[in-house]
């Protein structure tokens, strides 16, 4: 027998639901990353699993160890903090760089870069 044993019911079901929804998102990102066809759309599929996914698994978590500990468990926060702020600059910085690569390279259908269209550079 395990201290998550000790749940009710109505506090089982929401921790359930969180985590069925958490990994539905986590599944759904990792489905996309798989599966779409170009870098640009890959990138995007990810980070749905990381963000929300990882929220709501997150807060089933708060929700059943504040339960069996009797205390406020928050230190899942500091996790989600992190996780949400590393996400969208990861995310970023390697779009930045594939684009950057595929402007190098010359792949058709990249825009061309704002100094390549005679723009003023951003200081």
């Amino acid at each position: 027998m395990t201290p998550l044993d000790s749940l009710p019911l109505w506090l089982a079901a929401p921790v359930a639901a969180l985590l069925v929804i958490g990994s539905t998102l986590t599944v759904l990102g990792a489905f996309g990353l798989a599966h779409l066809r170009s870098f640009y759309d890959r990138i995007h599929a990810p980070t749905l699993g990381t963000s929300w996914g990882t929220a709501a698994i997150l807060l089933a978590s708060i929700l059943a160890y504040s339960w069996v500990q009797e205390r406020l468990v928050v230190h899942e926060i500091v996790v989600g903090i992190c996780v949400m702020v590393t996400t969208p600059v990861t995310t970023m910085l390697i779009g930045r760089a594939a684009l950057h690569r595929d402007r190098k390279e010359g792949a058709a259908g990249v825009p061309p870069s704002r100094r390549a269209r005679g723009g003023a550079a951003k200081g």
